[in-house]
């Protein structure tokens, strides 16, 4: 009895905070190639700031990105809701070079200033009952600094999952 009491209060806390609308989210980003922590700060309805701290090549980046929402692309369901944005990145990589002198290799960390653009699409799915969203998106990016100079990522798709507050 006492846990049903528990979980009773739990849904009608998280109930009545959804309910006062949100300005803000945190959640986790899990992806192949940039996998990472994410900060969002609605500006409105239609509209959000993103901040997110990611791993990537043995390195970490720091991604701040602008999104726009639509809510009525879906006709079967308003909770289904399309976004797509634009942001910049910076950071470092490393990655160990292979050299070899006097016959024996030697491997040597080597690491780099990274920056670019990136761009955002996906769908994210807001639960009414509790304050959580869950998400599909593509995030591709341009390196303009880096190990390898100019780079193409055109594959970083990710699943999210978000506390709003």
């Amino acid at each position: 009895m006492r846990r049903f009491l528990v979980i009773i209060v739990f849904f009608f806390v998280a109930g009545s905070v959804f309910a006062q609308g949100y300005k803000q989210s945190a959640g986790i980003r899990a992806s192949w190639a940039s996998p990472g922590l994410e900060y969002r700060y609605y500006t409105g309805e239609q509209h959000s700031f993103r901040g997110l701290l990611a791993i990537r090549n043995r390195g970490l980046q720091l991604h701040a990105l602008s999104e726009f929402y639509q809510y009525d692309l879906f006709s079967f369901s308003y909770q289904l809701v399309f976004f797509y944005g634009a942001g910049v990145h910076a950071g470092f990589e490393s990655w160990d070079e292979i050299s070899e002198v006097n016959e024996q290799r030697r491997a040597e960390t080597r690491s780099a200033f990274l920056a670019g653009v990136d761009g955002v699409v996906g769908v994210e799915y807001l639960f009414y009952e509790a304050p959580v969203k869950l998400g599909i998106e593509v995030k591709p990016y341009l390196d303009f600094f880096g190990k390898n100079g100019f780079d193409v990522y055109l594959p970083d798709f990710a699943l999210t999952v978000r506390y709003l507050f």
